[in-house]
C-alpha cells in the first residue's frame, strides 16, 4: 500500500495503454455531453471537427481510470482537494490508443491534519502519434504512515 512518503517529488506512474472506441465515446456523450460532434460522426458539428470527437470529460473520466490502475486503488488515497488545472491539447477520436504519466510535482504534510499528505500531480496523456491530448494538475490527499517523523 503507498503512502504519503512514497510519493516523492519527480516520481513518475506510467499511465495506460487504452484504446477508445466510437462506442465508447458515443455511450458517454449520450449520459453526460449530447452535442453532435461526440454523438453523430457524420452531423455538420463533426464534420468541422474533422469527425467524431470524445468529450474533454470523458477524456478526464478515462485519465482518472489510468490513475486508478496505475497506483490509486493500490494506495492509501484520502480523495482529493481538487484540479488547479485541465486543458485539452488535441480530440481524442476513435481508434487512439492513449498513453500518458503522472508525475509528482510537490508534496506537503497538511497543517490542519498532520495525518494527511498533500501531493500535487501533472497528468498528460498523449496519442499513438505522441501529440498531447490532455494535462491535468491537480492534488491528491494520501495517508501519512509515521506522522511523527514528518515536518508540518
Amino acid at each position: 500500500m503507498l503512502t504519503y512518503e512514497d510519493f516523492t517529488s519527480g516520481r513518475s506512474f506510467p499511465l495506460g495503454p487504452r484504446t477508445i472506441t466510437a462506442e465508447e465515446i458515443i455511450d458517454f456523450a449520450e449520459k453526460y455531453d449530447p452535442q453532435p460532434f461526440h454523438l453523430e460522426p457524420e452531423s455538420d458539428q463533426a464534420k468541422t471537427v474533422g469527425g467524431l470527437i470524445a468529450s474533454g470529460w470523458h477524456t478526464c473520466a478515462i485519465t482518472m481510470r489510468m490513475m486508478c490502475d496505475a497506483y490509486l486503488l493500490d494506495s492509501a488515497s484520502q480523495g482529493s482537494g481538487g484540479l488547479d488545472e485541465v486543458r485539452w491539447h488535441r480530440p481524442v477520436r476513435p481508434g487512439d490508443t492513449l498513453t500518458g504519466e503522472a508525475v509528482v510535482l510537490d508534496r506537503r504534510i497538511s497543517s490542519k491534519r498532520p495525518t494527511l499528505g498533500l501531493v500535487t500531480f501533472q497528468y498528460s496523456l498523449q496519442n499513438q502519434n505522441g501529440d498531447t491530448v490532455i494535462t491535468i494538475k491537480g492534488m491528491g490527499m494520501l495517508d501519512v504512515s509515521n506522522p511523527a517523523s514528518q515536518e508540518v
